[in-house]
């Protein structure tokens, strides 16, 4: 009776270290950025490569491994099971390598490497501002990459290991996930300046119950915007979603386009207030406050770099806090 388990015959033994040998790690690459965009034209955009490169690429891969990796639906794609962990397995390789060279220090034990930091548009914060010019005074052969992406986004990206720290919204406690206030906005509603409400003073909040909204995407219940669906659901208001976006810039355009109501964060309109794109819309006092958070995986086994970056930050954050106590 043979009692070999088929994973262990020498036939899958030796196949398996033909795939490790031979496998083509720019394929994982493009197909970690396929996987990412859920797209192969906007994957080849961000490779800086044709649709058709990216499409041979997706293909050869599957080849390699013999399996599927994405399931077509018309113009869409879904991952397959097998394109979903080959997907982690691609982020975790993609990790690790990009901190490869933080692992070399020089001659005179300088702090070098990379850190990733991904973060939400219109960070505005003296505080980070500070840190960055005094970090780069202190550290100036570590390499910085950052990239703006939406705190949904952020937070996946952290939980599976891709970047150094994160700057987003995070508005319950995340599984694996630190995180320290960095700073808080206030949202309030606005409208632009070809509203039938722009310039109207001393308006009841009721006035607003039947308008049209402009809407981020994370305004949903259960998002990291959801405190805003709850209010306009507890003031009831009746007006429907028009236009949305995760993008302050797109909301804040789409607002002064006329498209409807929305709420922004008032430290990030002011220019916009004083030159006459918006109008400021009750309650006076504000809709909600809304913290911006550091955020990174504790179970991430950093680089030097990264390590002496994220203490840094840590302390700039904890300065403040001790300061304004």
């Amino acid at each position: 009776m043979n009692n070999v388990h088929p994973e262990d015959s020498p036939k899958h033994w030796h196949t398996r270290r033909l795939l490790s040998d031979r496998l083509d790690w720019n394929l994982l690459r493009a197909f970690l950025v396929i996987g990412q965009e859920k797209s192969i034209s906007r994957a080849a955009a961000r490779l800086f490569l044709t649709q058709s490169a990216v499409s041979q690429s997706l293909k050869r891969l599957e080849e390699q491994l013999e399996c599927p990796l994405i399931l077509r639906r018309g113009p869409r794609f879904d991952l397959s099971p097998a394109g979903e962990e080959v997907l982690r397995i691609a982020e975790e390789i993609y990790g690790n390598v990009a901190r490869l060279s933080a692992t070399l220090k020089s001659p005179e034990d300088d702090v070098v490497g990379k850190v990733r930091i991904l973060t939400i548009s219109k960070v505005q914060s003296a505080l980070y501002d500070d840190f960055l010019v005094q970090f780069h005074r202190d550290h100036p052969r570590v390499e910085l990459e950052v990239e703006v992406m939406g705190s949904s986004d952020i937070q996946s990206a952290l939980s599976q290991r891709t970047a150094t720290v994160g700057l987003g919204l995070c508005r319950f406690p995340q599984a694996k996930l630190e995180r320290r206030r960095l700073l808080r906005q206030r949202y309030a509603f606005f409208c632009g300046k070809r509203h039938r409400l722009f310039g109207q003073r001393k308006l009841p909040l009721e006035a607003l119950q039947s308008e049209n909204f402009v809407s981020f995407t994370s305004d949903q219940v259960g998002g990291n915007l959801s405190p805003l669906t709850m209010f306009r659901d507890q003031q009831g208001f009746t007006g429907k979603i028009v236009a949305s976006s995760s993008s302050f810039e797109e909301i804040r355009r789409l607002i002064i386009a006329g498209y409807g109501v929305g709420c922004l964060p008032e430290h990030l309109v002011d220019i916009d207030l004083h030159n006459g794109l918006i109008w400021r819309l009750p309650p006076a006092e504000g809709v909600v406050d809304v913290d911006v958070f550091l955020m990174w995986n504790r179970e991430q086994r950093m680089s030097r770099a990264e390590t002496v970056f994220l203490q840094a930050f840590e302390q700039a954050i904890e300065g403040l806090q001790v300061d304004s106590a």
